[in-house]
């Protein structure tokens, strides 16, 4: 007999609708916000914006007043913002990102290229994040207000106190100038990835720790974890088979709001280590007036926000069997 929970139109794909389609709802909704403010925000940048990219495309000893002329001509940069706006929605419905303003290269080239690095930047700092901040909580929460309980405390408000370009700096001195076992910025070199990974991770795993830490002192304390000491598990058995479960529905949940800090620090972290990922190009669109370049690297980074919190909330059903649909 065949089971059809798992097929197309049995129950488990019922309930799970209403989920994807909110979550496709949400990444329209952001596609077309993160656009339109770029939009807006773009026109109200100080500078003449046909200038500035002529200047990108040329250089700044050669722009002239002809060549920004013919820019904001070839451009239409003097067209009534309306008509502009509409069409940046007519092209996104039609999941065309435009050209960039500067290289004359299609947007979606320009992201395809540049996608690939931010998204292991990215995974890589979030494993260090959940290998270091929830491995060093539970041994926190194991033993409260013991050494490594006060020890991971006080780092922990340290690291989060730390903007992380400051951190970044710290990270490049200790490793780079003063140890040298690590470039300080670039992509040709193996460890080029690791100081920007971890000056994401460490700002990550200062957060973490202390969920995961305030998680275990609940579950050591909880009736279930007692009941299972009193049945003979050793508490190295008992927090195996019944804490880390427990552990790690908090700590999982919580990715979803530690992915702000994630998108947020990209764009800073790729620009301070020279990372060639989507966050260093939208600086530099930004510093070049490429209208498209931002649009189409700042929606990225809305949908990327969105995807991983589709997949925290799936590893979060997984984990804890109550919150599946």
């Amino acid at each position: 007999m065949i089971d059809t929970r798992f097929t197309s139109g049995g129950p488990a794909w019922r309930r799970l609708a209403p989920a994807l389609g909110r979550r496709l709802l949400q990444a329209a909704m952001v596609a077309l916000l993160v656009g339109t403010l770029c939009f807006f925000m773009t026109r109200m940048l100080p500078g003449d914006m046909a200038y500035r990219i002529a200047a990108g495309r040329y250089g700044y000893d050669m722009v002239t007043t002809a060549a920004a002329d013919a820019v904001r001509a070839e451009l239409g940069l003097d067209r009534p913002w309306p008509a502009a706006l509409a069409e940046w929605w007519n092209r996104l419905l039609h999941l065309d990102l435009g050209i960039s303003q500067v290289t004359a290269q299609p947007v979606l080239v320009e992201i395809a290229r540049q996608l690939g690095p931010t998204v292991r930047l990215s995974l890589l700092a979030m494993a260090f994040s959940l290998l270091v901040g929830p491995t060093l909580g539970v041994l926190a929460g194991l033993k409260p207000g013991g050494l490594v309980d006060r020890a991971t405390l006080a780092v922990s408000v340290v690291l989060r106190a730390l903007p992380s370009f400051l951190l970044g700096l710290i990270l490049v001195l200790v490793f780079s100038v003063q140890l040298g076992v690590l470039p300080a910025a670039g992509h040709d070199d193996h460890g080029s990835i690791m100081l920007p990974a971890l000056t994401l991770a460490l700002g990550m795993a200062a957060v973490s720790c202390r969920v995961a830490r305030d998680a275990m002192v609940q579950v050591t304390g909880s009736a279930y974890f007692a009941f299972a000491l009193t049945k003979g598990l050793t508490p190295h058995q008992a927090l195996l088979r019944h804490g880390l479960r427990n552990v790690a529905a908090p700590v999982t949940a919580y990715l979803g709001v530690q992915l702000v800090y994630l998108v947020e620090g990209v764009v800073l972290v790729e620009t301070i280590f020279a990372w060639p990922g989507i966050g260093h190009a939208l600086v530099h669109a930004i510093f070049s007036r490429d209208v498209p370049m931002i649009q189409g690297t700042a929606l990225v980074l809305g949908l990327m926000f969105v995807l991983f919190n589709a997949l925290v909330d799936m590893a979060c059903a997984y984990i804890d069997p109550r919150r599946r649909p």
